[in-house]
């Protein structure tokens, strides 16, 4: 019988198929330039092209593609044959170095944000050696950088390996300072939890809106939602759990872990949360895991939707980012030590981070903008708007006992103090969880829950990377000519965690008082995709992203402009999607539907004129009203949208906010009331009560 450790990484050319088929020296190297960024020799690659392509042919492969993640959000592929012809007609199995390390896609049909000029069309992707080459639909995929003729990066891997890098060598020179020689480099990892839902095949191929933007543009409640709290942790419908099943399989052959399946909370919606891995790994991972849910549930007669909000009136799906910083020793940063002096670094990570989602609020709220997402954020189910920072209540109150210089409330009523002084083991876990809560320490690492569900995880990451790196650099400079090290470090300390405060909040962030709390604090309340973007240009984030290497200002600008163009033309087309299906659908469906209604009551009054018909023609009258109100707002809304040709950027994205989804809700609102009184029959999509409770 076959298991999981037979095929669990089966079609990934891993650290072990490496050992097995490169000569130690090669694979020496190879590890070399993995691990201490060193240039990958030509006769280096040309091995290791050789042993992947014989590898990938034994697997059935015939192409290979380089696997990139341009601004676009989802990957891209350019496939090529190994083939190359040779005399009498025939072909040779070929993969060399050069074609493993470079390739070149066209670079003008990706977003660029102004950066290529369209008739500038050669890009270049590079080998990412740091992540695992894998097999995809019988092709060798080689995850790669994405970046123009001229050296700009177009992609979302790129900056994520220089925030990588940059944290790594900022947390290397405080570790340093703490006596710790052994580290060479310290490494973020991630674990993404994937939320999503899964409908019909068959509801979904009737929806346009589904199909063309994601989610239901129109749609009555059901008459059962959520409100039973009967679905999460719930048991598996067959089909689900046999998708399940097979989604894992899928997975495990990749190399990703896929630890947890359950169904959250609302009906038909459901998660699934992988093992966390490094950063760039599980970036890469959680594109193939998304990729893969669609193709797995055509399989199984399902649609999986990965929308923010794919239904009205229940839950969204997020992503979960569980962050962490470790060292290649093995040792979380973020983890409570056992001793005093552990601890001490400890806090000092810990106040670094906390000093930076301060700062740097409006970056930590544009890496998880769009226009699905601001469906969610704000909303009773995930954290509003507003950034700020749980502790719970016992770290919190060790950083309160350190700040104020008073004792902590505990069996021991103890003043907690760094340096030479006792401070006791910080334990792990000992306070509940905050769901409620945007950024979260989870006892050794922080949970980001901001993400929407479509999202690549790499922008996040970026600025988490970043950020975190950009404090770390000012502690150090501040540390590395200290006197007295353990008294700089309590200064640093305490004095951050003053000035820094204001960020941590332990309760309930969806209560309406917690946002005129916040405006007391001086937190931002970015409510909008758009009202977020404005910031991203403003002078710090350039010079943060500048010094550290991570963007140019012109590729800020340029993702500026692709964030506001994405976001306008996602209205755009729901806007445009949503006119169609009022025109083409639900108009006819209304008019059939009064029509029968109208005869019926005149065939009635014919047979019968004594007959009131109260009943019947209030329902007509109902309905012809309601039609006449919804005609009306679809007229305004098609005027917004004709209207928007006049503005462009920034000012289109603003627009669309505050002119056309207002009047995308006003025909939503009259839609829904006609679907409730329209004839099942006559209604001509599947309604939400066919679509979530399908068994």
């Amino acid at each position: 019988m076959e298991t999981v450790a037979d095929y669990f990484g089966s079609l990934v050319f891993n650290d072990e198929t490496m050992k097995e088929r490169l000569p130690k020296d090669i694979y020496n190297k190879l590890k070399q330039t993995v691990h201490e960024g060193k240039d990958l020799d030509l006769t280096v690659a040309n091995s290791v092209a050789n042993a992947m392509k014989n590898w990938a042919v034994e697997k059935g492969c015939t192409h290979y593609t380089h696997w990139f993640q341009p601004m676009t959000g989802i990957t891209a592929e350019k496939h090529e044959a190994f083939i190359t012809p040779i005399e009498g007609g025939k072909v040779l199995l070929e993969f060399s170095g050069k074609e493993l390390i470079k390739g070149e896609p066209d670079a003008s049909s990706f977003p660029s944000g102004g950066l290529r000029a369209t008739f500038e069309a050669r890009g270049y992707t590079a080998w990412d050696p740091t992540s695992y080459a894998f097999i995809k639909d019988e092709t060798l995929c080689i995850p790669t950088a994405f970046c123009s003729y001229s050296g700009e990066v177009l992609d979302k891997k790129t900056p994520l390996l220089r925030s990588m890098e940059s944290l790594s060598n900022e947390a290397v020179k405080i570790l340093k300072l703490f006596g710790k020689e052994d580290v060479k480099r310290v490494i973020t990892t991630v674990g993404p939890e994937q939320e999503y839902f899964l409908i019909d095949k068959k509801d979904y191929a009737k929806r346009k809106d589904l199909i063309y933007t994601g989610r239901t543009l129109l749609g009555a409640r059901s008459p059962k939602g959520q409100e039973m709290e009967d679905h999460y942790f719930g048991a598996l419908r067959t089909r689900v759990s046999e998708y399940m099943h097979d989604l894992d399989k899928e997975l495990w052959k990749l190399g990703i872990n896929a630890k947890t399946s359950h169904n959250e909370v609302a009906p038909c919606q459901h998660e699934l949360a992988p093992v966390y891995a490094t950063t760039n790994v599980a970036v890469d991972h959680n594109q193939l895991t998304m990729e893969l849910m669609k193709k797995v549930a055509e399989r199984h007669g399902f649609a999986c939707l990965l929308h923010e909000k794919p239904f009205a009136g229940v839950n969204g799906s997020g992503k979960h980012n569980n962050w962490s910083i470790s060292t290649d020793t093995g040792v979380n940063l973020l983890e409570p030590g056992d001793n005093p002096k552990d601890n001490a670094q400890f806090l000092l990570f810990l106040v670094a981070v906390i000093k930076a989602i301060d700062e740097y609020q409006d970056l930590m709220r544009i890496s998880v903008a769009s226009a699905g997402n601001d469906h969610r954020l704000g909303a009773n189910e995930a954290p509003p708007a507003i950034v700020s920072i749980f502790l719970g209540d016992e770290l919190t109150g060790i950083l309160d006992s350190i700040a104020d210089g008073k004792p902590i409330n505990g069996k021991s009523k103890q003043k907690m103090e760094l340096g030479v002084h006792v401070l006791p083991a910080i334990p792990k876990d000992t306070t509940d969880r905050n769901r409620t809560s945007p950024f979260a320490f989870t006892g050794n690492k922080f949970e980001f829950r901001m993400l929407g569900s479509s999202f690549s995880v790499a922008g996040p990451n970026i600025v988490l990377n970043t950020i975190v790196a950009k404090e770390l650099n000012e502690f150090y400079q501040e540390l590395c000519d200290a006197k007295d090290f353990e008294k700089a470090v309590s200064e640093i300390v305490k004095r951050t965690y003053i000035e820094h405060r204001n960020i941590v909040f332990n309760g309930n962030n969806y209560s309406p008082e917690w946002i005129d709390e916040a405006k007391k604090r001086g937190l931002l309340n970015l409510a909008s995709a758009p009202d977020a973007y404005d910031r991203f240009i403003d002078k710090k984030n350039i010079d943060l992203f500048s010094k550290f290497g991570i963007y140019s200002p012109a590729e800020v600008n340029s993702r500026y402009e692709i964030l506001n163009e994405e976001y306008s033309k996602t209205i755009h087309i729901e806007a445009l999607t949503m006119i169609d299906m009022i025109n083409r659908q639900i108009l006819p469906a209304v008019e059939s539907f009064s029509s029968k209604l109208a005869r019926t009551i005149k065939e009635k009054k014919e047979a019968l004129p004594s007959l009131s018909l109260k009943a019947e023609s209030s329902r007509l009258e109902e309905v012809s009203g309601l039609t006449d109100d919804l005609y009306k707002a679809l007229k305004d809304l098609t005027d917004n949208v004709d209207s928007s040709i006049e503005y462009s950027g920034s000012a289109l994205a603003h627009y669309s906010r505050n002119e056309i989804i207002p009047a995308m809700e006003e025909v939503r609102k009259y839609a829904d009331k006609l679907e409730l009184i329209v004839d099942q029959t006559d209604w001509p999509y599947p309604t939400y009560g066919e679509m979530l409770f399908y068994v």
